[in-house]
């Protein structure tokens, strides 16, 4: 059963008598999480339990360390494979049930919750809502669906997820509906100031160095409306940084007005991925697609095969051709 869904319906019927009609539950999202995945999770369990349902996160890689004190997050489990009699499996933010990297996901009854074009509508109920700002938006309205109350414990993860997806409210996705929801979060407690310190004002020495590596190597390419970032295990160490302190970094060049679109080439860890984000029309998710990737309009990511060079230039005259497409 899948639902193409706008806001500001609600949650579809189907969505909710799934949820209503089991008890056992594990909630899942993609691989590499971020806020919006983990906050959507986090939120959503913390729900279910409310409703005296049991409810098991499971995460194959680490949490953010901004989410890491998120209610519920010590409770995450983190592994490759999902085991347990569970009554149904709910995936958030995956646009195939691949981007998890779970194995044995597919014997539970699957119900798929997410705002990205090209979801491959793998579940037995599918939501899918491409207006939804963050699937955190998506998660809200299925607690308020179901009945329960909107708690700081729950309110808490939304926030996040909503702020992280939307880039701080600044990406093209932002609806009237996403303030309301906003509103609501902090009628239930959650402090905008707290949570967006939490996010972005707890990094490290070490990523301010990492910033500044990073953009003293930057390229600009098409006229300087492509700026090009690249960072590698190297740098990181130099640095003295992990993954986490990468969160951000990729906008600072749209700070410039002539610059349109910023890739930056991730060599880390034995895996060549590129993130892609851009300004206004430019949709640079159609590039991501191509490569097998996906992700919104203003920001996506994918794999490329090596050697670097080469894909550079390929992604950058790609990029560059969004460019030209999206400012004429």
């Amino acid at each position: 059963m899948t639902h193409r869904q706008k806001m500001p319906e609600g949650a579809p019927q189907a969505v909710l008598d799934a949820v209503r009609a089991r008890r056992r539950f594990v909630v899942v999202s993609h691989a590499r999480p971020d806020g919006d995945a983990v906050g959507s999770q986090l939120a959503l369990a913390g729900a279910l339990r409310q409703l005296g349902k049991e409810a098991l996160v499971v995460s194959r890689d680490p949490l953010p360390q901004y989410c890491q004190s998120l209610p519920g997050a010590s409770e995450v489990t983190h592994t490759g494979r999902v085991t347990g009699d569970f009554d149904a499996a709910v995936v958030l933010e995956c646009g195939s049930l691949e981007r998890t990297e779970l194995d044995g996901l597919q014997r539970y009854f699957l119900i798929n919750v997410d705002h990205h074009t090209g979801n491959t509508l793998y579940g037995a109920v599918n939501w899918l809502d491409e207006t939804a700002a963050a699937c955190g938006e998506m998660v809200f309205d299925i607690v308020r669906g179901l009945g329960v109350p909107l708690t700081a414990a729950i309110a808490a993860p939304l926030y996040v997820a909503i702020l992280t997806d939307t880039g701080s409210f600044q990406h093209g996705n932002v609806t009237a509906r996403t303030f309301d929801i906003c509103r609501r979060i902090a009628a239930a407690g959650v402090s905008p100031a707290a949570a967006a310190a939490a996010v972005y004002q707890q990094g490290s020495i070490g990523k301010l160095r990492l910033t500044g590596a990073l953009l003293s190597g930057m390229e600009l390419q098409a006229g300087g409306r492509v700026a090009v970032l690249h960072v590698d295990d190297r740098m990181l160490r130099e640095a003295g940084c992990g993954l986490d302190d990468l969160e951000g970094l990729i906008n600072l060049p749209l700070a410039a007005a002539d610059v349109h679109a910023v890739l930056l080439f991730k060599d880390l860890e034995d895996q060549l991925r590129v993130s892609v984000r851009s300004k206004g029309t430019i949709d640079v998710r159609a590039v991501a697609v191509a490569y097998g990737g996906g992700g919104h309009r203003n920001a996506s990511g994918f794999s490329v095969q090596r050697p670097l060079d080469a894909a550079r230039r390929r992604v950058v005259a790609d990029v560059a051709a969004a460019v030209d497409a999206g400012t004429t």
